[in-house]
């Protein structure tokens, strides 16, 4: 059954696309800063063995923890899709959100970059999650090998000094 004629039940949809999570983009940038600072209040522990004046010693190290999307969405309460959707929706409230959506996704890219440039996280694992390789440095792109050292014959020539006479 269709919508009676002259139905106003359109004006009760005052936002288009999906509820927002944050009455403002202040509010998502405050909630994605609670994140960082829990990240960084909260660090991975490894217990670790030292040898200290001949004794074995027990102890904890923090190893830092890398900022990632999927555990802010976690923290935040919304899933991945709800931030991509600011990029996507041209709507001149999402704007804002957008500009902040992008101010986030820098700083973990920042964080994970420096971090693992610190080597304090794993290079290869954030050079893979931030969408860097070295590919082209060890020759593993099939489209691009790198050249391969070109090995010179080296001719060498032996005189027969036998058979010459003096």
């Amino acid at each position: 059954m269709s919508a009676p004629l002259g139905n106003k039940f359109w004006k009760m949809a005052n936002h288009s696309g999906q509820n927002l999570a944050f009455d403002s983009p202040e509010e998502l940038w405050d909630k994605a800063q609670e994140y960082f600072q829990w990240c960084d209040d909260n660090p991975f522990k490894e217990e670790k063995l030292f040898h200290f004046q001949g004794t074995i010693v027990r102890d904890t190290v923090s190893k830092m923890r890398a900022y990632t999307q999927r555990e802010l969405c976690l923290f935040l309460g919304v899933n991945e899709k709800y931030l991509s959707q600011f990029n996507e929706d041209k709507a001149e409230r999402n704007k804002e959100y957008a500009n902040i959506v992008t101010r986030i996704r820098d700083v973990i890219y920042t964080q994970k970059f420096t971090g693992a440039a610190a080597d304090l996280l794993n290079p290869s694992l954030i050079a893979k999650e931030i969408g860097l390789s070295d590919k082209h440095l060890h020759g593993q792109d099939p489209e691009n090998p790198l050249p391969t050292p070109q090995t010179q014959a080296v001719e060498v020539i032996f005189k027969d000094f036998s058979d010459e006479k003096e």
